[in-house]
């Protein structure tokens, strides 16, 4: 899911750009349910494809 940015994702998902930044470079690798949510939901896809995104390839 290549393609779109930290600060459009942070737009459409109303999640700081600076807490998506920690999650990215794993400052924060273990972000709220809530966190989680709002960002599948600006993506338009489920929390188990968010979650098969978790180790390997890049979501954003």
């Amino acid at each position: 899911m290549k393609g779109i940015s930290r600060y459009k994702l942070s737009r459409l998902s109303n999640v700081p750009a600076s807490t998506l930044q920690s999650i990215e470079n794993s400052k924060n690798p273990n972000p709220t349910f809530q966190v989680m949510c709002k960002i599948a939901d600006a993506l338009e896809i489920t929390l188990d494809e968010l979650r098969k995104h978790d180790k390997g390839s890049e979501l954003m």
